[in-house]
């Protein structure tokens, strides 16, 4: 399988997923980004909660 399948099919879930879903995920990704961009190895459990709060309200 090519480079760009394997992409495809971890994209797939995500991509067809609900809005607010798609808002979570990339809100989390985000925040991870940011983290791994400053060496923080925090957790981030918190975080993730407060962000599902905020997209379930």
């Amino acid at each position: 399988m090519s480079q760009q399948g394997n992409i495809d099919d971890v994209q797939e879930p995500i991509n067809s997923a609900p809005s607010e879903v798609r808002q979570i995920i990339e809100r989390v990704w985000k925040l991870e980004k940011g983290r791994l961009d400053k060496k923080i190895n925090s957790h981030i459990n918190d975080n993730i909660l407060d962000i599902v709060k905020e997209e379930v309200q």
